[in-house]
């Protein structure tokens, strides 16, 4: 019997000829495949730019580097997410200051947020964690209020929307990652930073490949952050069929959730009536989570944990910015949190054998 795993890569004959193609053309970076991957995305979200880079962590990085971020200015991110929404700060030696979460989104907790604004916050980073939209127009208000910049993090919500918008372009920046578990990949690490501002736009064109107007003309300071011919032939493949997996995935969260939702000592995902999640991961809260992984994996299906440390409880964030303070959804929810398989590609088999653990391990509770 095999594992059913987290999540699978969709490759089909077209890809793989694609790919082919880039091989035999000898022509690896900045060609065509990548203006057509990049104009693809621009047109997919709506906003006035796209800009291809090497992966969700260069994005945020060139990102920051773009804000003209200084020593001592604030940053406000949510502990729920991978770390990458904040460790590049430290290079520009900024800090980065947590807030609590949504304990129905897991979203940033806008109130909370509002609280930890001063005069040093020079922008906001709404994560939207596994798909699901963040309250962006409180945040919006906020922003405009303050004279504060806006990033979407999108990494985890490719196709998502707010209020029938498709988040990234809300914001002054959006920031996507193309790794292989997501909900559309290039085939190994890839980003994609998109943005309405003209400045934004054309400047982040040159900041991803060592900021050079032209070969040996280097206008802006910047590094190689660029997203290569084969995995952008492979994204632009991918973006055809994003809206369709999408729909799956919510046919397969609703699937789980007509199994779980009997069970009052699990506690299923939320959408609120203004979002479409994309629905990266299910994740469901539950008590006795280990003898719960342990169950599934003796049925070989996989299981996950996003995220089992807080970002403002990892080694390297206290080391940089000291002890941060207590969280206290964040903190309780990680001790609860656990992903169930969601891929386009599962097929009835493996989602009844799912079903039937799910249900074998409740009613042996």
């Amino acid at each position: 019997m095999d594992e059913i795993k987290l999540s699978k890569m969709y490759m089909n004959q077209d890809i793989k000829n694609a790919v082919l193609e880039v091989l035999d053309s000898g022509y690896y970076v900045k060609g065509p495949n990548l203006r057509h991957f990049e104009e693809s995305f621009r047109d997919y979200i709506g906003s006035k730019y796209a800009i291809g880079v090497s992966s969700g962590t260069a994005a945020l990085f060139l990102t920051y580097q773009e804000l003209n971020l200084n020593p001592g200015d604030e940053v406000i991110v949510p502990s729920h997410t991978f770390i990458a929404t904040a460790t590049p700060l430290a290079y520009f030696k900024v800090k980065p200051v947590f807030v609590d979460i949504d304990p129905e989104t897991y979203c940033m907790d806008i109130e909370k947020v509002k609280s930890e604004i001063t005069p040093k916050t020079k922008c906001i980073v709404p994560v939207h964690i596994y798909g699901h939209p963040v309250d962006m127009d409180p945040l919006l208000e906020i922003a405009e209020e303050k004279s504060i910049k806006i990033i979407e993090d999108c990494c985890q919500a490719h196709g998502a929307e707010y209020k029938e918008k498709k988040v990234g372009k809300l914001g002054d920046i959006g920031v996507f990652s193309f790794f292989p578990s997501k909900n559309m990949t290039v085939g190994g690490d890839g980003g994609m930073i998109v943005t309405n501002n003209e400045k934004y736009g054309e400047e982040l064109k040159l900041r991803r490949d060592h900021g050079r107007k032209s070969k040996y003309e280097n206008e802006l300071l910047g590094l190689n952050f660029r997203l290569n011919e084969i995995q952008a032939v492979i994204g632009k493949e991918q973006l055809k069929y994003l809206d369709e997996w999408i729909e799956k995935r919510r046919e397969i969260v609703n699937f789980y959730n007509e199994i779980i939702e009997k069970y009052p000592n699990v506690k299923i995902p939320s959408e609120k009536e203004w979002a479409k999640c994309s629905y990266y991961v299910y994740t469901i809260q539950i008590e006795k989570r280990s003898s719960f992984i342990e169950h599934f994996n003796k049925k070989k299906i996989a299981t996950g944990i996003y995220y089992p440390i807080p970002v403002h409880r990892q080694p390297i964030i206290q080391k940089l910015y000291g002890i941060q303070p207590k969280l206290g959804v964040t903190e309780e929810i990680v001790d609860k949190i656990v992903s169930l398989p969601l891929s386009p590609q599962l097929i009835n088999e493996e989602l009844d054998r799912i079903k039937v653990a799910i249900n074998e391990y409740m009613e042996d509770l």
